[in-house]
């Protein structure tokens, strides 16, 4: 049996609690859904008590709880249970003191950049990271507590909302390097100042970091050199990416054909040449921000590289599939997870680069959390649609109502409220050979539309 993550005595000792029973834990816990055997079942308090779900989750194999009140059951008590998870999560940082630890943030690329960078650590040796987007409050402590003694390497997402939530989650961590992958107005609706408050929230990333870190920052963003002197105040290193000689990775030129991505860079002065299964034009930049991050990590480019060429879309992030619909076969990209104004722009730019002998087809829902200049934010993708030569444009949402009206009527494919009654005016009008992506907020469903045009292949088993 492999050692255990968790003694009940070492939880106690990192936390101050006080135990019942001697137990011991693989894994750590916040969901009964998701307790797997072994597992420390932490109580959360929230909008449902997490200590009324104890029993459910010994019940499921979990080993013990951490908990603020006794329960029947192993145990460790803690007078708060979101406190003394913060502090078994640093507590498993400060024993696995030769691991490497990076950290990731940024407007648009959190999760992808992470999970390729994670793909990178795997390959060098004992490596740990977040799972799914687990970058907040609780997912970056808990992110941390499920980190084993042995990890060589780490990486962690940190994500936020609002102002000062970046800093502490930062502090936690303690990165060795840190990048910030762009920033542009995403929950700018929580920043009085707009833009200029969310590079101040992003900068926080270098407030948990000690002098002589990395920071890696993207040069092509308009907010770089304000990134950059933030940077330089708190003694770190800068390592730039971007389209710019100067550029410690520079981006030479990204072509895609035959479903792949063919990518050109030159990464600390040598020539490289590779591909990507990603076909969005914002992955040239992405995979140069991984590679530095993989360097900082002492991981080898070649490893590096590697990984990259594996690396698969993750789902509502760009994954794409051929899909067999009654008409005939087209081509779904599913970039339903999330939208913002530079997401949008890089999605759509990258449909319009493709080689396709078919139609390009692109179904929007609403971007949001935009603020007051929301309106705005929607009804300017109209140029950016036709500068690519999308065909066909379907929207779904209050706010995709104001491109609606801003686009000619030769580009009209359809308007719903909501997402759902969109999909079947989407799948009436599919021709063979289409190329169709679907992009939008989680929140504003995009994602029913996904399922429902694969729904239309029997084969798919509903997934891209």
């Amino acid at each position: 049996m492999a050692d255990p993550l968790w003694t009940a005595q070492e939880i106690a000792r990192a936390t101050g609690g006080q135990v019942q029973g001697d137990f011991a834990v693989q894994g750590v816990s916040i969901d009964t859904r998701s307790v797997e055997p072994g597992d420390l079942f932490v109580a959360l308090s929230g909008v449902r008590d997490g200590h009324d779900f104890v029993a459910q989750a010994l019940a499921a194999g979990a080993s013990g709880a951490l908990v603020s009140r006794a329960v029947d059951g192993p145990w460790v008590q803690v007078a708060d249970t979101l406190r003394g998870l913060e502090d078994l999560g640093m507590a498993a940082r400060d024993r696995a003191r030769q691991a490497l630890r990076g950290a990731v943030t940024g407007s648009v690329g959190k999760t992808s950049v992470t999970q390729a960078i994670a793909s990178g650590l795997a390959l060098a040796g004992p490596s740990h990271t977040s799972v799914k987007s687990y970058n907040n409050h609780i997912g970056v402590p808990l992110t941390l507590a499920r980190m084993p003694r042995a990890t060589r390497r780490a990486i962690f997402e940190i994500g936020m909302n609002h102002p000062g939530e970046i800093a502490p989650l930062s502090q936690m961590v303690q990165p060795h390097v840190a990048v910030i992958t762009t920033v542009g107005p995403v929950h700018v609706e929580n920043f009085p100042d707009g833009e200029a408050g969310v590079v101040r929230a992003k900068a926080e990333i270098f407030e948990g970091m000690a002098a002589g870190g990395i920071a890696v920052l993207n040069a092509d963003n308009a907010w770089f050199e304000t990134l950059r002197d933030s940077a330089l105040g708190r003694g770190l290193q800068v390592h730039s990416f971007g389209r710019q000689a100067d550029c410690r990775a520079q981006l030479v030129d990204f072509q895609v054909e035959a479903g792949l991505a063919r990518v050109k860079a030159r990464f600390d002065g040598r020539e490289l040449a590779f591909s990507l299964r990603q076909t969005g034009g914002h992955w040239g930049l992405n995979a140069m921000a991984v590679l530095l991050m993989l360097e900082a990590l002492k991981v080898e480019t070649a490893t590096g590289l590697a990984a990259l060429e594996a690396f698969e879309p993750l789902a509502g992030r760009g994954a794409e599939r051929r899909v067999g619909g009654p008409a005939g076969d087209f081509t779904l990209i599913d970039e339903s997870y999330n939208a913002n104004p530079i997401s949008m722009a890089a999605t759509i730019g990258s449909l319009g680069a493709r080689k396709t002998s078919g139609r390009r087809l692109v179904v929007l829902t609403d971007m949001l959390e935009l603020g007051e200049a929301a309106a705005s934010y929607h009804a300017d993708l109209a140029p950016l649609l036709d500068a690519a030569g999308i065909d066909r444009v379907y929207c779904a949402g209050p706010l995709m109502k104001f491109l609606w009206e801003a686009l000619p009527s030769t580009r009209r494919g359809g308007y719903a409220e909501q997402a759902a009654d969109l999909a079947p005016q989407v799948a009436r009008d599919l021709e063979p050979g289409d190329l169709v992506m679907v992009k939008g907020s989680n929140g504003s469903r995009a994602g029913v539309v996904v399922t429902a045009l694969l729904a239309l292949d029997p084969g798919s088993g509903g997934r891209v």
